[in-house]
């Protein structure tokens, strides 16, 4: 995890908040940097954790991940990550006989839109177990990235009825938080990922807008990210906190800075 993100959002992995909807949002930019920071905070949170990857390969979050102080492969070892690999599981789907319903199952039928095999495989993930060896602080989803599903097929209603269930179950049965991924293509004509995108920042109680920068390519400043924390169910005027920062990544660590305030600028 990033610490200065941390002090940003005013968190520590002894303070999780629960029954949370964060929104990872990436625009012109590679927005994957949060999902490596969401990914090894909940761990050190000693949560119990879902991730749906649909991006990249286990061994590539397992190489971020111990770059930030966690190994996923520990992690899954001792019950507390439970990874669904996309990439690996959809050459399952097609070229393996299945003998019970793949979480993936939308990718074989001719009119894909039906995510319950995914949801299923979800709550039976992050259900609570009498029998676990380690007691868990509490249940959390992350998904890396829900785009992909409107590529594969789906559409937005589909994905947003996937994370409406995710919610209900995670969130308000389980006392535990969903954190999702999705990338914004800037594409006007792109009705079903801006159809996904306001459905989720509606819902959404913290949104995180990682985006390129205006003027271009700097090797100082890698981009901005745009901090939102909602509050729903509050009057607009009330409801709506937001700060905006300048950002460069390392190989280890992500440094903030307000905007114009680059140790290069000064």
């Amino acid at each position: 995890m990033f610490p200065e993100l941390n002090n940003l959002l005013n968190t520590t992995p002894a303070g999780v908040e629960q029954g949370k909807l964060t929104l990872l949002c990436d625009a012109k930019t590679d927005g994957s940097f949060l999902v490596h920071h969401f990914l090894s905070f909940y761990l050190k949170a000693n949560c119990k954790v879902c991730f749906v990857a649909l991006v990249q390969s286990f061994s590539h979050y397992n190489i971020m991940g111990q770059k930030l102080g966690v190994s996923l492969t520990m992690a899954r070892e001792r019950g507390q990550l439970v990874f669904l690999e996309g990439l690996k599981s959809s050459v399952d789907v097609f070229f393996q006989a299945q003998e019970e319903t793949h979480p993936l199952q939308f990718l074989r039928e001719a009119s894909a839109g039906n995510l319950e095999p995914l949801y299923q495989f979800v709550r039976e993930a992050l259900k609570p177990v009498d029998n676990e060896e380690a007691t868990w602080r509490c249940p959390v989803l992350l998904v890396d990235d829900l785009s992909v599903l409107l590529s594969l097929g789906l559409g937005a209603v589909a994905v947003l009825d996937f994370i409406h269930y995710c919610r209900a179950t995670v969130c308000q049965e389980l006392k535990g938080n969903v954190v999702a991924l999705v990338h914004d293509s800037g594409d006007a004509e792109d009705e079903e990922n801006d159809i996904l995108l306001n459905g989720l920042s509606h819902q959404s109680h913290l949104i995180l807008r990682a985006e390129g920068l205006a003027t271009g390519f700097c090797k100082d400043v890698h981009g901005q990210l745009r901090i939102l924390w909602r509050r729903p169910l509050k009057p607009t005027a009330q409801r709506d906190r937001s700060l905006t920062y300048q950002y460069k990544i390392q190989d280890k660590s992500v440094s903030f800075f307000a905007k114009g305030m680059s140790p290069a600028v000064l």
